[in-house]
Parts: C-alpha cells; structure tokens; sequence
C-alpha cells in the first residue's frame, strides 16, 4: 500500500512513539497547536517543492483530498471568485473514500454504490494508450491528452472551475505514467485560467520517484499537494495538505486576527504520537538517503521487471522510480485473473496490490538487489502457471 518506504520494524519510530506517549499523548489542535505537530510541519516544509510550505496535518490520504477541496473552495471565495465551484478530475483517478474525494474518482466501483458525490465534476481522459505499452519512463504518446482541460473550459468557463486534481501518477488504478509534457500542459493551461492545479502525491510522495516528490521530479510544481501514506513510514495514520503560501496568506488575510479563518479540521488532526512518528521517519529518509537510494535501485528494478514482458499472460508493463503496473490478459469477466494473482502470491511471500487485472509492485526503498531478483522471482513463478 506505498506506506512502509523505510521498510518494518524501525526502532527510531517506536522509540520516538513511546516518548511522545510519555510526554504527551494528546493534545486538541483546535485554537492552538503542539510542538511535535508544528515541527513536523517544518521538516515537510523543507522537502516540499518551494513556496509549498504551509502545512495542514490531518490523519489520511482521504482527508487530505477533502481538506484541500474546502481550501480551493474558500481561497476562490475570499478573493472574490466564489462562482469557481466546479472541480476536474481524471477517468481512472482515486482519490481516496470520503466523499469528497470519491465525488472526484474517476475508478467505478469506488462511485456506483454511493450517490451523494461531488456534483458534476468532468473528468479529463486517462493516460494510458496502447502505443505506449512497454515504455520504460514517462511515455512518448499523450502529451496532447492535457489539451481535454481546454474543452471542458470551452464548454464550462474558466471562471467556473475551482481545480484541477490529478496525481501525477495514477498509483492505485494501475500505475498511470504522465505521457511527455502532459502536466506541464496543465500547469500551463491551469495559470493562464486562473484555476488552482492540485497534485494527490498520497501514494507516489515520499522517494516513490527518485526525489521527494513526483512534482519534483517531473519539474511541475502545483498549487496545493496532498501526502499521507508514507509520512510515517505507515506506522501512525496521518496525512497532510500543503499548500502555496500565497493561497495560505489570501485565506489568513481575509478575517480579523481575532476570528477563524478557515472553519474546518479533525479531533485527531496534528497528533503528537503521529507527527513524532513522522518526524522520525523524516528523519531515517534524511540520514540515510533513501529517496537517493531509491532512484539508484530504478533501473535494476525496471530492467528485472521488465524480462516478464515475454509471460503471455502480460499485457504491459509500466515503470517509474520504484512503482510498476503489470497489466495482465483478463480471464473471463474482469479482475478474476488479478484477484486470484493477488491471493497467490501472498501464499508465496509475495504481497501486491491488485486493481482489476493491474498488479502494482513497489518494494520499500530499502530494498536491496537480491529483494528485488526475489519479487521478481515470485512474479515470474505465478505468472507462468496462468493460462
């Protein structure tokens, strides 16, 4: 689930969960603050791409999304715009299970059972094409892709979209590469238009890319970015929600220093326990360069991965940092291959996430060569017993 990048079982997280216990084991974040969870937020603040330095902790993925939602709506507001309420989304997207961010999902099984969404949120097409299958890196098709913003603004007006969310890569369908110059086509079409640009890094943040961030690592830097996940190596549920401070500023700005400006935020949000976990695992990521450690290992992991190309039973394989996607050939109805798959490899040793027919591998950025012949091992063993 991308959340344990420092791998299980760090001692410098459990000892540092101990001590906050020991010293403070909860305190209210509204009105006030704590120190762990001011300190955490000036630790992202250093890794996060520039200006994206004022924080908001909250406890997951999910409420990230949702957080960030109020914060475009009520950023558009107060300067005067509060029209922009509609959000644009992506086919295939996840953006968590709250109902905010299942309103902006673009996956159908996360959306047919619930009816009360987001209400009319277009969605721009999905990334993926066939004459990008086996492409190692950001594929060469589809940049163009970025261009469906420009008809949903012909059709709804500029000044009526609020944001855009997408996550730079699409982790939880399948692993969905941005093709070439895709978001930086967004990034140009969301600035001259005035509407925000919303990166969902929950699952590739953290090294998953090679850098910090996927926005740093494809040179695109959004307005708001959404974390959780591996903000604490998965040990104490928490996310978080940065934004540009210029957004931050206009929002703070627009009351009197003696009311509230932004009338939103959780019981557990900010936790000491959580942010001393998070602070920890900052903290192994910095000491032992693991977001660096990780983008050394990529090739070798992209190249093992990719000697399955030849099983029949793979479709595609996509690849970037340490997150693939292996598309395999359906059996019958849809996602019969993928679950059996799922189940097992975890008999063999081996656990993946499995959406639909898409198998996605992502090792810990621990992992080691020999780990990573073993994944591979594993995925070559069951792949071959599938007719």
């Amino acid at each position: 689930m991308f959340a344990v990048a420092a791998g299980h079982g760090r001692e410098e997280i459990t000892q540092a969960v101990g001590r906050q216990l020991d010293e403070l084991d909860f305190a209210p974040s509204f009105y006030r603050g704590n120190p762990p969870a001011f300190l955490v937020a000036e630790k992202l603040a250093g890794i996060l791409p520039a200006g994206l330095d004022r924080v908001f902790l909250v406890n997951s993925g999910s409420e990230a999304v949702d957080t960030a939602i109020k914060m475009v709506l009520l950023y558009h507001r107060v300067c005067g715009e509060a029209q922009r309420t509609l959000f644009v989304s992506r086919e295939r997207a996840y953006h968590g299970v709250n109902f905010g961010g299942l309103g902006l999902s673009g996956i159908v099984n996360n959306r047919r059972h619930f009816a009360s969404q987001l209400p009319n949120v277009p969605l721009l097409r999905h990334t993926w094409l066939a004459e990008n299958r086996f492409t190692r890196g950001l594929p060469q098709h589809g940049g163009e892709l970025a261009d469906d913003l420009l008809r949903i603004i012909a059709t709804h007006g500029a000044e009526n979209i609020a944001a855009v969310f997408v996550e730079p890569i699409a982790g939880s369908t399948g692993v969905l590469l941005p093709p070439q110059g895709y978001l930086e086509r967004l990034r140009e079409i969301t600035s001259a238009h005035g509407i925000l640009l919303v990166f969902d890094e929950v699952i590739c943040g953290f090294g998953r890319t090679g850098k910090a961030f996927a926005a740093q690592s494809f040179g695109v830097r959004p307005d708001i970015l959404t974390v959780a996940k591996a903000i604490t190596n998965g040990a104490i549920p928490m996310g978080a929600v940065a934004v540009d401070r210029g957004i931050h500023e206009a929002i703070i700005d627009s009351v009197p220093a003696d009311q509230i400006e932004f009338f939103h935020g959780y019981t557990s949000g900010g936790h000491p326990v959580a942010a001393a976990a998070a602070i920890a695992t900052l903290e192994i990521y910095r000491r032992e360069e693991l977001f660096a450690r990780g983008e050394a290992l990529s090739s070798y992991f992209i190249d093992q991965l990719f000697t399955l190309r030849e099983l029949p039973v793979v479709t595609d394989i996509r690849a970037y940092g340490l997150i693939a996607g292996i598309d395999l050939a359906p059996d019958g109805k849809p996602g019969v291959r993928g679950y059996r798959l799922q189940k097992a490899l975890f008999d063999r040793g081996l656990h993946v996430k499995t959406t639909g027919d898409a198998a996605i591998i992502a090792p810990a950025l621990v992992a080691e060569r020999q780990h990573i012949d073993k994944i591979v091992s594993i995925l070559r063993r069951t792949l071959a017993e599938e007719k």
